[in-house]
């Protein structure tokens, strides 16, 4: 997708090649708001492209979370604050050089030096509009952001079509802080048509219930100790199985 596609007032999305990663852009009060840009160097120069035609200036960044792959900008998006939340902002500053070099394993052409810095959200949110709904499901100080107005849920790496649910190895309780997440994404969901995972396809209508029942599904599994039956596993995806038997893993050994 070499172009912006418009999925709610305001609301853009493109999605990138590595593992269906969306880049969000979000129209605000004074200019736009640049959520989770990636993936590769070409990728970020085709969304500067696509933002250029926007005609609007970019006035901020956003991170959801402080995954690698969600810790990425380009010098053409300008040099504004890219805010996330202060504990995911801590995680970015102690882990970026280890961002950095799992960037510059996975993906080409990324401006390295501008990974991970971030600056704290402030209390009210600043020029990030809507509402910040923080949880600790998926990493530390994971961030879902709600447009009520607009009818958008953007939830990270939450509610996705093509990955399980991922639980944090740096955590502790992870079922329990999913199920908590979910709950809270849930009572969001009731205020949209439209949510924009951070990896896979967006979902309208219908399909942002169906999300949350599949993940609610799949931990729900975890805590009986019995193995998920989920569409996302399969022949089609086997590379998951790697962190779907570390989610197994982690979850049996917090049962002994």
């Amino acid at each position: 997708m070499d172009k912006l596609n418009e999925v709610a007032d305001g609301v853009w999305v493109r999605q990138s090649e590595w593992v269906w990663s969306n880049s969000v852009v979000v129209r605000g009060d004074d200019g736009l708001i640049i959520i989770d840009p990636g993936i590769n160097g070409s990728e970020l120069d085709q969304l500067a492209d696509a933002v250029d035609r926007l005609g609007i200036p970019v006035i901020a960044g956003f991170c959801t979370h402080p995954h690698w792959d969600h810790l990425l900008w380009h010098h053409r998006f300008g040099d504004v604050p890219r805010y996330a939340t202060p504990a995911a902002v801590h995680l970015a500053g102690v882990a970026r050089e280890r961002a950095q070099a799992m960037a510059a394993e996975s993906a080409s052409g990324i401006p390295l030096e501008l990974i991970g810095l971030l600056t704290p959200l402030p209390g009210d949110g600043g020029p990030v509009p809507g509402e910040v709904i923080e949880h600790q499901a998926h990493a530390v100080g994971h961030a879902a952001l709600l447009l009520a107005d607009r009818g958008v849920l953007i939830a990270g790496d939450m509610l996705s079509d093509v990955l399980i649910p991922l639980l944090d190895i740096r955590q502790d309780d992870q079922v329990n802080a999913y199920e908590a997440a979910l709950d809270r994404l849930d009572e969001a969901a009731g205020h949209v048509g439209v949510l924009v995972p951070g990896h896979g396809a967006v979902a309208e209508g219908p399909q942002v219930a169906a999300r949350l029942a599949a993940d609610r599904a799949y931990i729900d599994a975890l805590r009986r100790g019995e193995e998920p039956v989920d569409a996302r596993l399969g022949p089609h995806a086997d590379w998951l199985y790697v962190p779907h038997r570390s989610n197994l893993e982690q979850v049996r050994g917090a049962g002994r």
